[in-house]
């Protein structure tokens, strides 16, 4: 018969061996488990970079191409203005819809963007200015209330709906115009893109700041931010 010592040091001997099965086990379980975090966190990047990317590669399509054709309206998207002045670039955006407009491809001009200034905003800034080149005023409407991009392409929805208006040819500068079409799109607007002239070429890191905010943007606004 076995006495009620020796069960016991029998029942520590079993648990002695089986100790280092059970941290074998549990060492197991963890390098899996930091595979399996590791191997997501590698999944996520992979996304994102080819999130990334993608939006690059259509930020720079809709840069160097020029959807120019006949449309009801010109949309002339909001850049600085100074004492009431147009900054160089807004003076540009507005400078290309007016050559669209004079090439007789829309019969009105849509000007966008307020500002913090009181007594003077982007839409208002640009109506002058149209107005000053010859174009009738009763050919242009300014919209002077929206304070981002997402503003703007709602503010036009609204005014293309009180007005009939079916098609935009819509100008900003380049890396501004992939964000603008899908903004657009997404209240329900058929929108074609024109880039402004380009300047004076800017460096490598402010090119890259640029595109950099653009994407940022587009994916905010894609999640919902």
């Amino acid at each position: 018969m076995t006495t009620t010592g020796e069960g016991m040091g029998a029942a520590r001997a079993d648990a002695i061996q089986e100790e280092p099965a059970r941290q074998e086990r549990h060492d197991r379980l963890r390098r899996a488990g930091r595979r399996a975090i590791g191997g997501l966190l590698l999944l996520a990047a992979a996304a994102t970079v080819c999130w990334v990317l993608w939006v690059y590669t259509e930020i720079e399509h809709y840069a160097k191409v020029d959807e120019a054709r006949p449309a009801d309206a010109i949309a002339v998207f909001g850049a600085a203005e100074y004492d009431g002045r147009p900054s160089p670039v807004l003076r540009a955006r507005l400078e290309q819809g007016l050559l669209l407009y004079k090439q007789g491809l829309a019969p009105l001009m849509i000007t966008l963007g307020g500002s913090g200034d009181p007594q003077h905003s982007e839409g208002g800034v640009g109506h002058d200015f149209l107005v000053a080149q010859g174009v009738p005023e009763s050919r242009i409407i300014a919209e002077t209330q929206s304070r981002t991009t997402d503003e703007s392409a709602r503010r036009l929805a609204a005014i293309a709906e009180e007005n009939n208006i079916h098609s935009i040819l819509a100008v900003s500068d380049g890396t501004h115009l992939f964000r603008i079409h899908q903004l657009c799109e997404s209240y329900g607007l058929t929108v074609y893109t024109s880039p402004r002239a380009v300047g004076r070429r800017i460096g490598r890191w402010r090119r890259a700041q640029r595109l950099a905010h653009e994407i940022a943007s587009y994916t905010g606004w894609k999640l919902g931010l």
